[in-house]
């Protein structure tokens, strides 16, 4: 009888997550993004969602308020994205560098398992890092953003469609 309690507890858990009952953390372990986590209370996205669905109600909170990506731990490619496009607006739009969502994608690459979502990103990073000043590290990283065509056209989050590069 003992044996069954926890049984049934992993039982009831399943049933729950699948039912969509619980806040997703992080996605489905068999996913290509499973080491990808968030605090789920920030995010509210019910357990029962598909991985994609997720992903894009992420992008979606993300968008709207880009100090979130503080809250990822290894942001899949399409949130770094969608912080990217948050940096390049900001660059657009105003006269103060958005240094703040700098740090915040810089920190993310901390990690080894954040995947790489632009090529040259990791190395960019590293680069400015290696006199251990942020401000440095910042400016590499916004001089490699800069020197780049804009990333997006229109939204990233629109219609799951792949991204498309603008020339």
């Amino acid at each position: 009888m003992p044996a069954l309690i926890p049984t049934l507890l992993k039982v009831m858990a399943q049933v729950s997550r699948v039912c969509g009952f619980e806040t997703a953390s992080s996605f489905p372990p068999d996913h290509i993004h499973a080491r990808t986590r968030w605090r789920g209370a920030y995010f509210d996205i019910a357990s029962d969602r598909k991985p994609e669905q997720i992903e894009r109600a992420m992008c979606e909170a993300l968008a709207n308020t880009p100090s979130l990506f503080e809250l990822i731990e290894n942001p899949t490619p399409r949130m770094q994205l969608t912080l990217v496009a948050a940096i390049e607006s900001r660059m657009r739009r105003s006269s103060n560098m958005p240094d703040d969502l700098a740090v915040l994608l810089i920190k993310a690459y901390a990690s080894p398992h954040t995947m790489e979502a632009i090529p040259g990103m990791r190395d960019a990073i590293e680069q400015g890092a290696r006199d251990g000043d942020m401000q440095e590290c910042i400016g590499v990283l916004l001089g490699f953003i800069r020197a780049r065509p804009s990333f997006v056209d229109g939204d990233i989050i629109d219609s799951g469609a792949p991204l498309r590069l603008v020339r």
